[in-house]
């Protein structure tokens, strides 16, 4: 019962990140992802699902959350990493240099 409040309460807050029944959530890579980062979170191919939640923040779903590799995201410039359950990641990253301009 508690696992299905959690599911709940997470799709209400990621209806992408959290999928309505068994079956893959298509996922895109991220044109402006570094292929550092790609590489520390295991390539696109690891990729189930992305998205960017604000201008320095991005939440990544792996499928195999083993591969991620959090010195080297740190490396390629990712100010933070917080793992979070079932392969979830936040990745915490300096402004672009294009938004810092326009503020």
């Amino acid at each position: 019962m508690l696992r299905k409040l959690q599911t709940a309460f997470w799709k209400a807050l990621t209806p992408d990140l959290v999928p309505d029944g068994p079956g893959p959530v298509a996922a895109a890579a991220d044109p402006e992802l570094p292929v550092a980062v790609l590489k520390a979170l295991g390539g696109a191919a690891n990729l189930a699902s992305q998205q960017r939640v604000a201008v320095t923040r991005l939440r990544v779903q792996l499928r195999d959350a083993s591969q991620l590799d959090p010195p080297a995201l740190q490396a390629a410039g990712i100010a933070s990493v917080m793992v979070l359950a079932e392969g979830v990641v936040h990745l915490l990253s300096p402004v672009p240099t294009a938004a810092a301009a326009a503020h």
